[in-house]
């Protein structure tokens, strides 16, 4: 394979004084150019600790690709923190953005005619937004995980961020104090790296480990780990090796790779999240997936991984104990992983699982003789109210069924000042509408509110549905990404206020008790509220897909 099959056209030749006039301005020589010109798309920021890091992580990098014979060119993307925005307009741009990380990698890259790309990605929206550039593109490349960020300590306990959410609904519940929440706001992030339990950022990490376009072991290691600087060399070579052998995105993502990648969200008790990112890659790669494989998927699958936010464990303590190579290994045991799926590194999948370096006396990933449970961490529900599908979390608690008085709200903000201010009962269904892909817009998860819930100590009790989404870190019986959304009068507009929903995970069904002729007739009436209409937010309610399709703009 010809290295440079893509930089020739912008490097060589008499027509080509001026580029390279430009490049030698700024340090490329002669030399340099002469060499397969590789892009390193960076997501580095300094709004957040997820991906503060990446900037210097980069250098290194750039030097394995300069050791193994490539010229590395830097540059960046945008990066929103779900966490920071949580709870604000902001957060209306988060799932935005992963279409805007795509979107300026594929440009950048097709502007530039890199022959290979290696992708540095930490927070949520990053670490999809990559790979479904990486998708689109289909030249040879590389994602890289950042790492996740150490747990915080607190009165000799391990904590997270979620423990940051839970703890105001707990000091407006009266039950801790100003100052008790003043030091676990204080203690919860130490320093630079992902969001610490298998939230939506390591969850997309382990999956796309699984799925192959990660390498796997390196890409987990944790952001603040020793190593973390000689994995980054290692990847800036394997970028240049994956040239070397002509490997393309589209030989790695594949209908059997996603699903391993799905076995991976459901084995791990991963994020909701995953159901949405996992369909826009499959959309974008060309490879046929539907919202139903992932319920196929998970009801086979034994959940096998002690990790918050319904666990005890964090994703540094998964990385000590092998890490993602020794879920596939039991994953692989049970005859469930597509073992012969390809993967960045030039092995198997299966290679990999049989590789795998398990810590004698680990506890994080169980045997499979002990599963936390039989069933995956997910199921979708269909029904009166979710037609097209809904998302419900099942690690984390033992609730499969609740029916119960609806108490509605038109966006989160509502819905949150009465979580806190003790309008909510044991027993309701919270439902909270027009906060979908469209209708949003952006699609805002909805941690502060759940969270706040079970601060209030009403996790237990009480059930919420929304057409939103929900963190990595929500945990209760939530059943989001209703489709229709309420914008497109899915029947999530039609519900009124004390009216019965019964949410039945055996059945797989989500239903309003009134008759369907009476909410045909309440839908056709439904008047939603005004969405945004200018500038990104409103190009992506005018052009984005359903939930039920990954919440895509190109269709």
């Amino acid at each position: 394979m010809d290295l440079k099959h893509r930089s020739r056209a912008l490097t060589e030749g008499r027509d080509r004084a001026a580029a390279r006039a430009y490049l030698k301005g700024i340090g490329y020589d002669d030399e340099a150019l002469s060499k397969p010109i590789i892009g390193v798309a960076n997501t580095w920021t300094e709004t957040m600790p997820c991906n503060f890091h990446l900037r210097a992580l980069a250098k290194f990098v750039k030097d394995g690709i300069k050791a193994a014979g490539g010229t590395p060119m830097e540059f960046n993307t945008v990066a929103i923190s779900d966490g920071i925005t949580m709870g604000t307009s902001g957060m209306k741009t988060s799932l935005v953005s992963r279409e805007v990380v795509a979107d300026s990698i594929e440009l950048v890259t097709l502007g530039h005619l890199f022959d290979a790309v290696i992708c540095l990605c930490a927070c949520d929206k990053t670490i999809p937004g990559t790979v479904m550039a990486l998708a689109r593109l289909d030249v040879p490349g590389v994602m890289l995980y950042g790492g996740s960020i150490p747990p915080g300590h607190y009165k000799g306990k391990d904590i997270t961020i979620m423990d940051v959410f839970e703890a105001v609904g707990a000091n407006a519940a009266g039950k801790i104090t100003d100052q008790d929440l003043a030091d676990i706001e204080a203690a919860a992030s130490p320093g630079a790296g992902a969001c610490g339990g298998q939230y939506t950022a390591n969850t997309m990490a382990m999956a796309f480990e699984m799925m192959g376009i990660s390498p796997i072991g390196p890409s987990l290691a944790p952001a603040q780990d020793a190593t973390k600087s000689d994995h980054a060399y290692a990847a800036g070579e394997l970028v240049m090796d994956v040239l070397r052998r002509g490997q393309r995105p589209s030989d790695l993502i594949t209908k059997e790779s996603l699903e391993n990648a799905i076995l991976a969200v459901a084995a791990s008790g991963g994020s909701t999240n995953a159901v949405l990112h996992l369909l826009a890659v499959a959309r974008e790669a060309g490879v046929p997936l539907d919202i139903d494989d992932f319920d196929r998927i998970a009801e086979s699958t034994p959940s096998l991984c002690d990790l918050k936010p319904g666990g005890r464990f964090v994703a540094t303590d998964l990385h000590a104990a092998g890490g993602t190579a020794v879920l596939a290994q039991r994953l692989q045991a049970l005859g469930l992983l597509n073992e012969y799926a390809p993967t960045v590194t030039g092995k198997t999948i299966g290679q990999h699982a049989q590789e795998a370096d398990e810590a004698p006396g680990q506890e994080v990933i169980r045997p499979l003789d002990n599963p936390i449970k039989k069933t995956g961490g997910i199921a979708i529900l269909r029904g009166n109210l979710a037609p097209e599908g809904s998302v419900v979390k099942l690690s984390g608690h033992e609730r499969r069924h609740h029916t119960g008085p609806a108490r509605v709200f038109e966006g989160e903000e509502a819905c949150m000042q009465a979580v806190t201010s003790g309008q909510i009962n044991p027993g309701d269904v919270v439902v909270i509408r027009n906060e979908g892909p469209a209708g949003g817009p952006g699609m805002r998860e909805m941690l502060a509110v759940t969270a706040a819930i079970v601060g209030e100590g009403l996790g237990d009790s009480v059930a919420l549905l929304t057409d939103g989404r929900f963190s990595g870190a929500t945990r209760g019986f939530m059943a989001g990404h209703i489709a229709p959304e309420a914008v497109h009068k899915g029947p999530i507009a039609a519900v009124r206020e004390g009216e019965s929903i019964t949410i039945d995970v055996d059945a797989r069904r989500i239903d309003l008790d009134v008759p369907d002729e009476e909410i045909r007739q309440r839908l056709a009436d439904y008047v939603p509220p005004p969405t945004m209409t200018r500038g990104v937010l409103g190009k992506y309610a005018a052009l984005v897909a359903s939930a039920s399709e990954g919440a895509i703009t190109q269709r």
